[in-house]
């Protein structure tokens, strides 16, 4: 299927679930994620904050476990037409954008690009950890300037059964794949 069909048809799906459908969720991917990578202290963590409105992964679930663990966390904010890491803490003040997205106050880039994880929004993701996202470009963008060993997620509710038709070649794909069942690995049990 092409990525605007993806977006529609995974957007609709996402409607359909219900607030407590999708918190139990986030929840299970969550729990998941923790499982399989197992973060420790000291790890830096890039995250975005969950676009309530479409109903996104709720990740304040994560943010709150990383905090508590002395993970360092960073999350995207958009200054400029372009995507930068502001690294919060428990204090940290946030602010509604023009898009109704909930981010920080500071207009601070960390310029910190060495990351452990880097979890991403998307809408859907194919098998080979091709994802479809808003149609921005901000996150391909930003995985070039990453170093190549920081492992890029993915998080939804679904997983893959269809593939993604018109994949480009400035699209970067996925490292991983957490959903509330599984935690699927793009590298062909290569890592």
């Amino acid at each position: 299927m092409l990525k605007a069909e993806l977006r529609k048809k995974y957007m609709d799906k996402r409607k359909a679930l219900s607030t407590d459908e999708a918190f139990l969720l986030s929840e299970k991917i969550f729990e998941n994620f923790v499982d399989f990578f197992k973060p420790v202290s000291g790890q830096k963590v890039h995250i975005f904050i969950p676009i309530e409105k479409f109903k996104e992964i709720d990740t304040q679930i994560c943010i709150n476990y990383f905090l508590s663990r002395s993970i360092k966390v960073f999350v995207p904010k958009i200054v400029d037409a372009k995507l930068i890491s502001v690294e919060i803490f428990n204090d940290t003040k946030f602010e509604i954008n023009n898009w109704g997205i909930s981010e920080p106050v500071s207009n601070e880039d960390s310029g910190f690009l060495g990351f452990n994880y880097v979890i991403t929004p998307l809408l859907y993701c194919d098998k080979k950890g091709n994802r479809v996202g808003y149609g921005k470009g901000f996150y391909d963008d930003f995985f070039k300037m990453i170093p190549s060993e920081t492992k890029k997620i993915g998080v939804n509710y679904f997983n893959p059964d269809e593939n993604i038709d018109d994949v480009w070649e400035n699209d970067i794909p996925l490292d991983y794949l957490v959903t509330p069942t599984d935690v699927l690995s793009f590298f062909n049990g290569v890592e």
